[in-house]
This record gives C-alpha cells, structure tokens and sequence, in this order.
C-alpha cells in the first residue's frame, strides 16, 4: 500500500488563504471522506492531494516523496482523482472513456496490451457497464455516466481514488448505488479511497475515517462515532442539531433543527411500523 499525507501544507486561490499549514495523514486501504461547509476548501485539498494545484508552502507526500518531484507517469500509477463535474467528448463510448484509464500503463514500443485489455474489461465488469460498453457516455443516465467514470478511474489501476462529490445531482437511489460500489472496492481490493462528501449521513456510514474541515484546517478527524457530535456541526455548519443513531447501521444519524412541518408521535410510530 501507498502512504499519502501532508506536511504543513499551504493553499491559496490568488490572495486568498484557503488551507493553513495543513499536517494530514490519509489511512491506508480505508475510506476517508471531507466534510465542511461550502467553500471551505475541501475540493482545494483533494486537488492538491492528487498534484492538480500547487500549493504556497508545504507539500504532498506519497510513500515519503514530494508528490511535487514525482514523474507524472508515476504519479498516476499510484493515484486517480474524479474531479467534480467531468464531461466527455460528444460521442465518445463508455469503453473509449475507460481505455483513457490506461494510458499511465503505455509505454513508447508498446501502446495496447492483454493487460491493458484485460484491466478495461475488468472495469467494465466491476462497474457493471459491460452491456453499455458500445453506448455515447452523453447518452448514459447520470448514475451509469458516473460510473463510466470511475471505471476510467479504476482502469488507471492505482491503489488509491481521489472523487470530488461523486453522488452530486444524483436522485438517492443513484448515490447509495454508487457509494457501495466505491465501498465494495474497498472490501474486496482494499484501495485507499478519499472523497468529498457533503451528506454527514451517507459520509457517516460508509466513511471508516472522516476529516471536518473548517476554518482552514482539520477542526476534527477519527472514526464517524467519534466526531459527528453536536458541538461539531456547530462549529463546522454552523447548525443545530441533534444525533441519534442510524437505525439500520448504528453510525451517527445528524437530525438538524429549522423550520418544517411537524407530525405527531402517533404518526410518527404509525410510519416507522
């Protein structure tokens, strides 16, 4: 497995300080998931993690290395990143997309190979996509465009996965979809997945390891069960709430208060049945 962190890492958009002297260490062969308010600079991390922004001081570290110094080759045998929104070429099929995934793997003499072949087709096959292989990416329902996406992203063959809001603008039943195949990949191969996430219920549940990210830098990180309190979403959302546990997983469950209509507790329990 690979070792990503950070060292006093330091991020800017033009004048603005968006992540402050950062130390963060990335738990190998785990799911880890940013959270944060908007604009917090959760996606600024990501890009920085996987060498798409340079930072103002500090850097990157993969297996002990500035990320910064690697070969781009290098880089991207260990790591894929998902930014948030990807847009293909017009026409351009599902397996043509997933064939761009191998091109870290190409070498000068030798373009295409069984293996390449063999890693395409396996990512077709995890990603459920075989049958849509031949199918325009613009053509595809938002669920299966994002994951012609990953299957790109799993082609690349990295142990570890950048995604930047992979279940945003997708109906419920499309998110769960694609959280649990990202968490059957970790269950089955065990890769290093880091993803932004802005629902705290879905994060707490499929995150093993969670980083609230405020005020530029890590207002807190562990396990789910550990940091989903109260005072945090306080502090970080700067929202009231409550937290009960999730009744089918037993991980936090963030109840937020505000305004809405109310149901008596007869009907309540008459829903719950």
């Amino acid at each position: 497995m690979h070792m990503l962190e950070t060292k006093s890492l330091t991020l800017t958009y033009g004048n603005e300080l968006i992540i402050d002297s950062l130390d963060l260490i990335i738990p190998e062969g785990e799911i880890t998931v940013l959270v944060g308010s908007n604009g917090c600079g959760k996606s600024t991390l990501l890009r920085a993690i996987a060498r798409l922004l340079k930072p103002q001081q500090g850097s990157v570290l993969l297996d002990g290395k500035d990320i910064s110094k690697l070969a781009t080759k290098e880089v991207a045998k260990n790591l894929a990143i998902l930014p948030q929104g990807p847009t293909a070429p017009e026409g351009l099929t599902v397996q043509q997309l997933v064939k761009q995934g191998r091109y870290p793997h190409q070498k000068w003499l030798q373009h295409w190979s069984k293996e390449d072949e063999f890693m395409v087709n396996k990512a077709l096959e995890d990603t459920k996509l075989t049958d849509l292989a031949d199918r325009a990416v613009d053509s595809l329902s938002g669920g299966q465009r994002q994951r012609a996406w990953i299957a790109m992203t799993l082609a690349q063959e990295t142990e570890i996965l950048l995604l930047d809001e992979p279940t945003t603008y997708l109906d419920l039943a499309h998110q769960i979809d694609i959280l649990d195949l990202l968490y059957e990949l970790n269950e089955r191969e065990k890769r290093t997945i880091v993803m932004v996430l802005h629902d705290l219920n879905l994060a707490s549940r499929y995150a093993h390891h969670m980083v609230a990210v405020h005020d530029r830098t890590v207002y807190a990180q562990g396990k789910p069960e550990d940091i989903i309190t109260c005072e945090m979403v306080r502090s970080v959302f700067q929202l009231e709430c409550e937290i009960s546990a999730d009744l089918l997983f037993g991980t936090p469950l963030c109840i937020p208060h505000g305004r809405g209509r109310r149901i008596s507790h007869e009907s309540l329990s008459a829903v719950l049945v």
